[in-house]
């Protein structure tokens, strides 16, 4: 079932290269005499709006340029929003942009160029509107329509939701009669607020009509549009309206696994918790005509860990890329079966012990067994980007900031931390009041969540994004990113620059 969806956008991108490689090309402005003109086109189409949401190195878009996916190893979710917190070490070694995302300090990426740049990704918006428009102006029934439009009005949501956590409100064509026109040069930002309802606009629409279960294995479903726009919600504090989205996803057909880590693996990724996960491929090379890949083990296993399959980390030594603090460590209760993942002590490849004595900087990060493919490869395991676990604990986050801490919100971190972590009730020092609960629950989320890609927003709604960060001494503001400065020159001055560079 996963490699059904996966095959056929690989296959259609294949299609869809003409005489430019592997670029896809926007149909609805090049080739309208002909495609797409079926329901089967257009189901195929529509795929040209997920190319964002892959795990691979990157994509080619359809004007040339080369960016990185939302989900990419590098200048994807987890370097940019895990990556510079509390919970990761800094990384030295490597230099350049992983030593300075390590430590949140963002100010290099004004002078980065496209394939580094998500600002790009306005122009993926402008795509996107122009899919919804052909598909609107298709003969095409009204069933097929709306759900397509669902899928491609999902795509456009989560794009403009993930801008507005990297450089807040932006500049985006929604309109698609403006396409083509003057307006692709009106750079100005729009207000918060507007940009915001477009974001809730999109993804009502889209959980509205978009089904729990797809056809295909990996297509967007209810649950992630509901996901994605309680999380909008939650970030802007909105937490009524948190808390009402939260409530229909608990009311779909999820239910929470009782092994955490196997929520992570490749035998099990498909369970009854995982809402939506990027659909991974074993033995994949991360090139944008093939499969998804999962890379994490190379980025995270010290040179001398013994994998399975990873036997040789791109670690040069026994500091990995990326890995979690001793303090991060240490502040899960040691029973939490959550923590099994993080590994603290090894026999190494030698056969010795390696350990914080030994050197060790933090603790492992082995989220995603290398269990399958050829040895030596990049793993298949998926890569869950929507889950019940965490959608529980900002249920529970949202009803306490509006009603404090009930009975039914310690209720739903209680269910979390008994089925993934085996572990009894909160304190019960901890939940005397809105501010304490509000803090033990950041806690819940860190070892829910933790190398997600979701800890900076975490820390910002919660306020303590400053605090967190200098415990670890790293930079702690801005928090966003700057627009590129060829951007901004483009921009013709209308296009600010993001407050505090």
């Amino acid at each position: 079932m996963k490699k059904i969806f996966l095959l056929t956008s690989v296959v259609f991108m294949a299609l869809t290269s003409c005489k430019k490689g592997l670029e896809p090309q926007l149909y609805g402005a090049l080739q309208t005499t002909n495609y797409p003109k079926t329901e089967a086109d257009f189901t195929n189409y529509v795929l040209e709006a997920y190319k964002p949401f892959q795990s691979k190195w990157g994509y080619t878009d359809a004007d040339g340029s080369y960016q990185s996916d939302w989900f990419s190893p590098e200048y994807g979710d987890i370097q940019m929003f895990d990556y510079g917190t509390d919970i990761i070490n800094t990384y030295t070694l490597w230099g350049g942009f992983y030593t300075q995302f390590s430590e949140a300090n963002y100010a290099f990426l004004a002078s980065y160029g496209v394939a580094q740049d998500q600002f790009t990704k306005i122009r993926t918006v402008t795509r996107i509107t122009q899919i919804i428009a052909d598909i609107a102006n298709s003969s095409i029934s009204a069933t097929a329509k709306a759900e397509l439009t669902a899928e491609a009005k999902m795509a456009r949501g989560w794009n403009m939701y993930f801008l507005l956590q990297c450089y807040g409100p932006v500049p985006v064509i929604l309109d698609p009669t403006l396409i083509g026109t003057s307006a692709e040069s009106n750079m100005t930002r729009p207000a918060r607020a507007a940009f915001v309802a477009d974001i809730v606009s999109d993804l009502t629409f889209a959980a509205a009509n978009l089904p729990v279960t797809p056809a295909e294995y990996g297509r967007f479903n209810q649950g992630l549009a509901l996901t994605v726009l309680m999380r909008t919600y939650m970030n802007e504090k909105d937490f009524t309206d948190a808390e009402k989205v939260g409530r229909q996803i608990i009311a779909l057909p999820y239910t929470l696994v009782t092994n955490y880590a196997s929520l992570f693996q490749e035998a099990t990724e498909q369970n009854s918790e995982t809402i939506w996960a990027v659909s991974c491929m074993d033995n994949q090379d991360g090139a944008e005509n093939h499969g998804s890949f999962n890379p994490w083990d190379f980025y995270t296993y010290p040179a001398d860990y013994p994998g399975d399959k990873v036997t040789a980390s791109y670690a040069p030594g026994i500091v990995a890329p990326y890995s979690v603090t001793w303090a991060f460590y240490n502040s899960f209760d040691p029973a939490d079966k959550r923590r099994i993942p993080l590994i603290a002590s090894y026999t190494n490849k030698s056969g010795g012990t390696t350990n914080q004595a030994s050197g060790l900087p933090g603790a492992v990060i082995a989220k995603y067994p290398d269990q399958g493919g050829n040895v030596g490869s990049y793993q298949g395991n998926d890569i869950p980007k929507a889950r019940l676990g965490e959608v529980m604990l900002y249920l529970a986050e949202a009803i306490n900031q509006n009603s404090g801490p009930t009975t039914e919100a310690i209720g739903f971190v209680n269910q979390v931390r008994a089925a993934h972590g085996g572990l009894g009730p909160v304190p019960a020092a901890e939940t005397v009041d809105k501010n304490t609960f509000d803090l033990w629950l950041l806690k819940e989320e860190s070892w829910e969540t933790y190398f997600e890609g979701e800890r900076r927003m975490d820390l910002v709604r919660h306020g303590q994004y400053t605090q967190a960060l200098t415990t670890v001494n790293k930079t702690t503001a801005p928090y966003l990113f700057p627009v590129p400065t060829f951007e901004l020159v483009a921009g013709n001055k209308a296009l600010t620059q993001t407050p505090g560079y």
